[in-house]
């Protein structure tokens, strides 16, 4: 998965004169959590949400006019913004863009083109990747399996399991810590299965029965999935 599919495309830019007004009311209209600031076809900076409601209960608590009025109309965002912030490129995976957050711990990141800002991708779009992943809007049934350690054929094993048991798969998904120690060999997953059964009782006796701890189930019962 490219970040270019899953990102904000032609993401709203202001240049670095903006008032912090009017970048707080650009932000508030069209319920955006950044802006990357653009001068000469460059990104100089990010203006986040955060920024601006910091900076405005600040100026709340003070009470001064003076500082109320500055704020209004004659603070600019190249004042507060995030100067050289964090971006990934249009071209790198998911991977690459979640690990870089993790690691940052930033939560929105210009996508650069080049030295050209294409797109924006945040927490929003984490979730709405993770809520596709996950089935979110299919009302599909699912299961979390005990941790397993993954090796050659177990993820098959799992599947024809469920099958023979009548589920019909939509997907698995094994999830495990990654501790960066690849020569520790397969490590031990959760594996989540997303799939359509009318029983999924048997489907969770089956997959017992064959040595897999199920965690937890949810089912979907047919007629709501007529819905």
């Amino acid at each position: 998965m490219i970040v270019r599919h899953w990102m904000q495309a032609d993401p709203v830019v202001i240049p670095g004169d903006t008032l912090v007004s009017e970048a707080k009311r650009i932000l508030s209209e069209n319920n955006l959590h950044a802006l990357p600031v653009v001068d000469d076809g460059r990104l100089r900076g990010l203006v986040t949400r955060a920024n601006l409601l910091r900076m405005g209960a600040f100026v709340l608590r003070t009470q001064n006019p003076d500082e109320f009025n500055y704020f209004v109309t004659r603070l600019r965002v190249r004042d507060i913004m995030v100067r050289n912030p964090a971006t990934v490129l249009a071209d790198d995976t998911m991977q690459q863009c979640l690990l870089k957050g993790q690691q940052l711990g930033v939560a929105q990141f210009p996508v650069l083109d080049g030295e050209r800002v294409v797109g924006i991708i945040s927490a929003n779009e984490i979730f709405h990747l993770a809520a596709h992943c996950l089935g979110a809007w299919e009302r599909r049934s699912g299961l979390t399996l005990a941790p397993v350690r993954l090796g050659p054929g177990v993820l098959g094993r799992i599947a024809d399991v469920a099958e023979a048991a009548g589920a019909v798969l939509q997907a698995l998904y094994p999830i495990g810590h990654h501790d960066g120690n690849a020569a520790a060999g397969p490590a031990e997953c959760k594996v989540v299965v997303r799939l359509h059964t009318d029983d999924m009782a048997g489907v969770v006796c089956a997959l017992e029965a064959a040595g897999f701890g199920v965690l937890e189930s949810t089912d979907v019962a047919p007629a709501a999935l007529a819905t």
